[in-house]
């Protein structure tokens, strides 16, 4: 017996449009059994992980906080997506954008006026383009696969990071913790509601990012070569685009946006620069980009939802003491959920038997006719 995946001739637009919130249902499902395996209520595990972050005002403002990276760094990805360069280094790239941001606060303390935030906004931005334009190219000049490429580059960034804060960058009146110097007033981000929550403007920026891509990929000739050269790149030749500018153009994208979500963390919900400045961030999009189809305005909604899983995950371990390892678990299932219902929609399942079999039960019918 062999199961095959055949492609269907025509795949459901209903079934393509429910498919996220299909993901979504199995994933509480299966998140309930699992609850149930660890000895917990799954009905007050899962209220505790998604409806009871959003009963406080505060609360709310602590899932536009964790949600504004999640979506700044996957629109930009469903960028890469689209235009087929698989970008998996974004978590890189998210870090040298809140290094190279840091550069001011950091080395020149005493340059204190309302430029600094600016530029250092301008410098996060440009340090996570930079970053992305090292796969691309390499990609587009010696062939090299991105997926690796990008992803090694993740733990390059990972161990600069943690070199530069306990080493050069670290705060001289730190009592030795490894940490640089709290940032002045002029480089923090400003937050949205002050009197009820601690959400910045990076939030601002992840909604207006969306809605600019939103509009570049559905209104403009740039959104058009994108999409062509990512569904059918020799099309995309005969049109005239070119694939080489196109991996470099998606790639400086979305390392731009990765590097703004950087630093707009570290001048916004952290203050300094740590050893460690994101959960996960940069791996997590990736899911956020196709939970909400690699459309930016699905992204937002795919956002909040992620973002609610951290935040429940925070939740449930203070209410019901389960693991962080818990939320990671979510994000998981809700990927293989996604790509899993993607996969039924455009591939069906069919069984057949082996060739082995077949010519087995042939000459079995052979010799019962000879007899």
């Amino acid at each position: 017996m062999r199961i095959e995946l055949v492609k269907r001739p025509q795949h459901s637009a209903l079934f393509s449009t429910l498919s996220p919130f299909i993901a979504l249902a199995l994933t509480l499902a299966v998140g309930a059994v699992m609850f149930l395996f660890l000895g917990k209520n799954p009905v007050e595990a899962l209220y505790y992980f998604f409806i009871d972050p959003l009963r406080e005002t505060w609360s709310l403002h602590e899932l536009a906080v964790k949600a504004a990276p999640l979506i700044l760094i996957a629109v930009g990805l469903a960028v890469c997506y689209l235009s087929n360069n698989w970008n998996i280094g974004a978590e890189g790239q998210f870090i040298i954008g809140a290094i190279a941001g840091s550069l001011l606060p950091v080395m020149f303390p005493d340059l204190q006026s309302w430029t600094v935030l600016p530029l250092m906004l301008l410098m996060g931005i440009a340090g996570g383009a930079a970053y992305a334009a090292i796969p691309a190219l390499l990609k587009v000049r010696f062939n090299t696969n991105e997926i690796l490429t990008s992803l090694m580059l993740v733990y390059i960034a990972q161990l600069f990071l943690d070199w530069i804060v306990r080493g050069p960058w670290r705060n001289p009146e730190g009592f030795n913790f490894p940490e640089t110097r709290n940032f002045h007033a002029f480089a923090i981000l400003p937050e949205i509601w002050p009197a009820s929550g601690r959400a910045h403007w990076g939030f601002i920026f992840a909604l207006l990012a969306a809605l600019v891509l939103w509009f570049v990929l559905s209104r403009t000739l740039k959104g058009f070569e994108v999409k062509v050269i990512g569904q059918s790149p020799r099309a995309g030749r005969f049109a005239g685009f070119s694939r080489g500018r196109m991996v470099i153009f998606a790639f400086l994208v979305s390392g731009a946006l990765a590097g703004l979500a950087g630093i707009s963390e570290v001048s916004g919900a952290i203050g300094q620069l740590r050893p460690t400045i994101s959960p996960g961030y940069g791996f997590t999009a990736i899911i956020v980009a196709f939970l909400g189809r690699l459309n930016p305005l699905g992204i937002i909604a795919a956002g909040l939802v992620l973002a609610l899983t951290y935040l429940g995950g925070e939740a449930a371990q203070i209410s019901i003491g389960v693991t962080d390892k818990v939320a990671r678990s979510f994000q998981g299932m809700l990927l293989f959920f996604v790509l899993a219902c993607d996969m039924l929609i455009h591939y069906r399942i069919r069984f057949t038997r082996s060739s082995r079999a077949t010519a087995a039960e042939a000459k079995a019918a052979e010799a019962s006719s000879y007899a």
